[in-house]
């Protein structure tokens, strides 16, 4: 096996990691984002009602970037996976080019 065809295969395994990331995450980000306007637990005590806004925000600014981080990790992994098919092509155009070298 070329190094290119270990390299595409290689990438091509990552990519389909990064593909999956979004499953393992939805659930709790889901779950996150319920409990960031459930903070009820916080109204009993006093001090904390004026922070319960900002906690509420902070949950919510969290959620969005977990997000976001899954849209970029969704993005790379696309881009890994042109970059695997593009070795896979340069290995086939190499090893046709050395055949008919040879031939």
């Amino acid at each position: 096996m070329s190094d290119l065809k270990k390299e595409a295969a290689s990438l091509h395994k990552a990519a389909s990691g990064l593909r999956t990331v979004g499953h393992h995450t939805a659930k709790p980000l889901r779950e996150f984002k319920a409990a960031s306007h459930d903070l009820s637990a916080l109204g009993a005590l006093g001090s904390l009602l004026g922070a319960k806004d900002d906690i509420e925000e902070g949950m919510t600014t969290l959620a969005n970037l977990t997000r976001q981080l899954d849209e970029e990790w969704e993005a790379e992994a696309k881009l890994i996976g042109e970059v695997s098919d593009a070795f896979d092509l340069l290995d086939i155009l190499l090893a046709a080019q050395a055949r008919a070298k040879k031939g």
